[in-house]
């Protein structure tokens, strides 16, 4: 839907985000936001950019025990993608650590997902009842990570992420 106001042309755009963010960066749209993450990141690797975003957004938007008044077990969420080596060169490895509210009780978990022959678009929910968004596994549609709720973080997250997919998955 366009709206003339004032001489100007104005498209309405749908206030839920989704991971058809990442699909509608073509082109120059598309370079330039690579661009901008390699010259945040100081770096010309692409991948090295699209994860040091990725893992830097994980850190920002991080379901930390103080967002989680109420709940009978409160816990820090931390996550960190990382790289397959060269024997698993098609792989994210994503690592979970859970904390008690009071740092104790530390758990750590990888998780490997493959990248190869699945549809690099990442999912999310923000349910509005929630405390939390939840971004999912792209190859079974399993919940994959889950970040404090925030509409526009799980947005931008969803979108880097679906990028570092797409590059992992040239090779």
């Amino acid at each position: 839907m366009a709206m003339v106001l004032g001489g100007a042309l104005f498209t309405a755009i749908p206030a839920v985000a989704g991971a058809d963010d990442a699909a509608t960066l073509q082109g120059a749209e598309q370079a330039a936001y690579l661009d901008g993450l390699k010259r945040l990141y100081l770096t010309d690797n692409e991948r090295n950019a699209l994860l040091a975003h990725s893992n830097a957004l994980l850190e920002t938007y991080a379901l930390r025990a103080g967002y989680q008044v109420g709940q009978a077990q409160r816990q820090d969420l931390l996550y960190r993608f990382n790289v397959g080596n060269v024997g698993n060169a098609g792989e994210l490895i994503l690592r979970e650590e859970s904390r008690g509210a009071q740092g104790t009780a530390i758990s750590v978990r990888n998780q490997r997902v493959a990248v190869f022959g699945i549809d690099p678009f990442i999912r999310y929910e923000c349910p509005t009842g929630g405390i939390r968004c939840v971004l999912f596994n792209p190859a079974d549609g399993s919940p994959l990570l889950s970040i404090v709720r925030d509409h526009q973080g799980a947005g931008e997250l969803a979108k880097a992420l679906s990028f570092l997919i797409r590059n992992v998955q040239k090779g």
